[in-house]
């Protein structure tokens, strides 16, 4: 109890001088403390199994700041590689995603002029040793880290080559490895230039300055897309820099909010601007967050762009990186970013989400007005609400099912390790006789290829047994069972037009990356042939 008496006593006096409720405030913390303290020494003494207390009080501190939203973390020393990653979108490696197969470890991606590629690794490839140490009893994680390193220093491997599959020794020098904030860009239509922006990193917004100058050099570009959708967010500075593109120099772009005055600051644009006329679209979707909400809001509010899509994340809180000793980093959120009229896009609840991601409804009660430039109307309540709302890409169940159980992927490997050469993207299809080939080959595999029309069947028939209906709707039930019951060939050709075109993009990927990919992307992408035709603000 005195030690008790004297912490808080202590805390008193650093904290003078005090209101009643900030005195009863450092009087409970240095209880809690204090209880704390004693909590770890009776484990460590007590406790009937060996304790760490360290790790006890790193689990601690991660659950305190589970409690406080989702963005706040504690990141420790071995993580600095992968915040290293979302600041600056680079780190030291080879440039391959892998994954766990039982040959190994498949490499399931190479980035284009990567160190990887440059060597010859292709998707399908299976590493079996990193450095003289076999794979096989490793991790995913842990071959990665193998695999990631100080750029310039080598790594070696043995590789069990997917085209001829003969082992192969290679020894790779890792590079900085750096993830373009520009997916894609170029003439997607006569008249209208395209930019997707995938990332807001360190240095981004030169990448899409870049491409739109680029895109300029065109003098039949009469209109702009610039697509969000996905993008998560990323460096604020870079969200200001990519909204000066558009607007005259020194407009303000964004307000940071915080508890404390140090927090507080007013973004404007620093840089002349390349175009303030062009009609511009933004398009965004349920997973464009936080810097893409920045940009898209500004652009609402500035009367410079009509936003097109769906309803944004809703993610309006600034996060700063702060050092907390040995190596350990606090990635906190210290403001709320509110747009040029005065909105925040904050959430205001975090934990009441769809299953997709996408906000759920807010109360009316709860939304408030808005004015922009030009006097239109906009609301806060959660995300940057789209002038023009187009409804997303949607995908049959037994497509995501091919999506998510790698079906799709796999083939691709195999279509590549087989033809040498196609078409460029703008060309290549699939013909029949290669879909049938494909619907012949997945039809093996081990996927779950009910429609959504047969989940709810089988809901139905669960629900009738247990109500003790099931023998008087047996002929009924079995009659529609056998109409909508379909094996995996007549779900494959039933959907062939959907399915047909996620392969071509996976194909694609294998020959031409992740550029091909987008490409092969835009050809279908319904909410993009949409926006083209829009009536744009004026």
């Amino acid at each position: 109890m005195k030690r008790l008496i004297i912490k808080a006593l202590v805390f008193t006096i650093l904290l003078m001088p005090l209101t009643a409720t900030g005195q009863s405030a450092a009087f409970k913390l240095g209880k809690n403390l204090d209880i704390q303290l004693n909590v770890l020494r009776e484990l460590s003494y007590l406790y009937v199994d060996s304790v760490e207390a360290d790790k006890l009080i790193i689990s601690a501190v991660q659950a305190m700041l589970e409690g406080l939203d989702p963005y706040t973390l504690l990141i420790p020393e071995e993580d600095r590689e992968n915040l290293e990653l979302l600041t600056t979108g680079s780190y030291g490696g080879i440039g391959a995603i892998i994954r766990k197969s039982g040959k190994g470890i498949v490499i399931t991606e190479v980035y284009e002029n990567s160190p990887a590629a440059k060597s010859g690794i292709v998707a399908g490839d299976i590493i079996l040793s990193i450095d003289g140490v076999s794979v096989e009893p490793l991790q995913v994680d842990e071959c990665s880290a193998r695999m990631k390193g100080v750029p310039g220093t080598p790594v070696k491997f043995t590789i069990l080559k997917l085209r001829g599959g003969n082992e192969q020794s290679i020894s790779i020098i890792r590079e900085k490895i750096h993830f373009p904030d520009v997916a894609y860009s170029g003439m997607i239509a006569d008249t209208t230039g395209y930019i997707r922006v995938s990332g807001f990193t360190l240095g981004g917004s030169k990448d899409v300055k870049k491409a739109l100058l680029d895109l300029k050099k065109n003098p039949n570009m009469k209109r702009l897309i610039l697509d969000l959708r996905g993008n998560g967010g990323g460096i604020l500075d870079e969200a200001v820099d990519i909204v000066s593109l558009f607007v005259p120099k020194g407009t303000k772009v964004v307000s940071a909010i915080g508890k404390v005055r140090q927090a507080n600051m007013d973004y404007y644009t620093r840089e002349e601007p390349v175009d303030t006329q062009i009609p511009l679209v933004v398009l965004v979707n349920s997973s464009s967050a936080s810097s893409s909400e920045i940009v898209a809001g500004a652009l609402q509010d500035l009367d410079r762009a009509t936003i097109a899509g769906t309803r944004t994340f809703g993610k309006g809180l600034v996060q700063s990186i702060r050092d907390v000793g040995f190596n350990y980093k606090l990635k906190l959120t210290t403001a709320k970013y509110y747009t040029p009229s005065g909105r925040c896009v904050q959430a205001i609840d975090y934990s009441q989400r769809n299953e997709d991601g996408s906000l759920a409804s807010i109360p009316d009660s709860l939304i408030r007005e808005f004015r922009t430039l030009k006097g239109r109307v906009v609301y806060d309540g959660g995300g940057v609400t789209p002038d023009v709302l187009l409804e997303p890409r949607t995908f049959s169940r037994p497509a995501l099912s091919l999506i998510y159980g790698e079906v799709l992927q796999d083939y691709s490997v195999e279509y590549f390790r087989d033809n040498n050469s196609i078409d460029l993207p703008s060309k290549f299809s699939l013909t029949d006789s290669e879909y049938e080939k494909f619907v012949a080959w997945a039809s093996v595999r081990d996927f779950d290829h009910r429609t959504a029309s047969e989940v709810e069947y089988d809901k139905l028939l669960a629900i009738a047994v247990r109500e003790g209906l099931f023998s008087d709707l047996k002929s009924e039930l079995s009659a529609l069972g056998e109409r909508i019951k379909l094996g995996k060939a007549d779900v494959l050709r039933k959907n062939k037009a959907e399915i047909k075109a996620l392969l071509e993009e996976e194909i694609l990927a294998r020959y031409f990356y992740q550029r091909g990919r987008a490409e092969s992307m835009l050809r279908n992408d319904d909410q993009l042939h949409k926006a083209l035709s829009i009536k744009l603000i004026e």
